[in-house]
């Protein structure tokens, strides 16, 4: 008996010891190691988190540094899109017309819109229930609701009665070829139709981590490239050889200092 637990303090030490080192581990991985069930590998898990050694995962576990580190690059992450979207408010006049679309650093913007009346058009289901100035009248495109974005052909019947002064969008990536990626291909469509009918420049609210290199590019669903005036909004930490390859294909860039 006592050899059987020495065994599993072992074993949990060493599962430790390979969580600290790795940073993050599977359940499959250590089960195939140490030739136990899976089962018995959540349960040392479990007892492992319970004594706050550290964090389990849908399948597996991640040490406590790396969660610190993931709590910190998130916080950075976000003070970086609260700068943008309080920075990009300093575009929008009083009385003007805006479209918004499902991004959330874009519609975050119009919480810094102080002492202007304008009008917003957004298929942004984030926005239901929010509270924004007196001054915004927020008009929904209505539709088909996919990952809180409207999307779909009622939305695109809408947008032809619409007339906006200014666009202002996010994306989930910017390649430094110009080409702008979005992980809902039916909101391409939107996007393209509201900007095609603007004689504006189009404002595109992006922090530092969606700019890439092209040579980075994974798969996705789809992709733009616009020929209108694109004013790219994002933070100081984006990467140089990035802004200036955007800058080449013509894309204006307007780097955000953080607070």
């Amino acid at each position: 008996m006592k050899n059987n637990q020495k065994a599993v303090q072992k074993r949990r030490e060493n599962v430790l010891q390979m969580v600290l080192e790795k940073g993050e581990v599977s359940v499959v991985d250590i089960a195939q190691r140490y030739e136990v069930s899976e089962m018995t590998v959540r349960r040392d898990l479990q007892i492992m988190e319970d004594r706050k050694l550290l964090y389990r995962t849908h399948g597996g576990a991640i040490s406590l540094e790396k969660v610190n580190e993931m709590k910190h690059f998130g916080e950075e992450v976000s003070l970086c899109r609260n700068c943008i979207s309080e920075y990009a408010s300093r575009y929008v006049s009083d009385g003007d017309t805006l479209f918004i679309n499902g991004s959330r650093i874009a519609l975050n913007m119009l919480k810094y819109v102080k002492d202007k009346n304008i009008s917003v058009y957004t298929n942004n289901g984030w926005a239901i229930g929010e509270k924004y100035p007196e001054g915004i009248t927020l008009y929904l495109t209505g539709g088909e609701i996919r990952n809180r974005v409207m999307v779909g052909d009622y939305v695109m019947r809408n947008l032809l009665s619409i007339t906006v002064d200014k666009i202002f969008i996010g994306c989930a990536a910017v390649y430094d070829d110009g080409e702008f990626r979005y992980d809902i291909p039916t909101e391409i469509g939107i996007n393209e139709s509201m900007i095609s009918r603007t004689n504006h420049k189009v404002y595109v609210l992006a922090d530092h981590t969606k700019l890439q290199k092209r040579e980075n590019r994974e798969n996705f669903y789809g992709s733009s490239t616009y020929d209108k005036q694109i004013v790219l909004v994002t933070d100081e930490k984006a990467d140089r050889a990035v802004v200036e390859k955007l800058r080449q294909h013509g894309i204006e860039i307007i780097i955000v200092p953080l607070k």
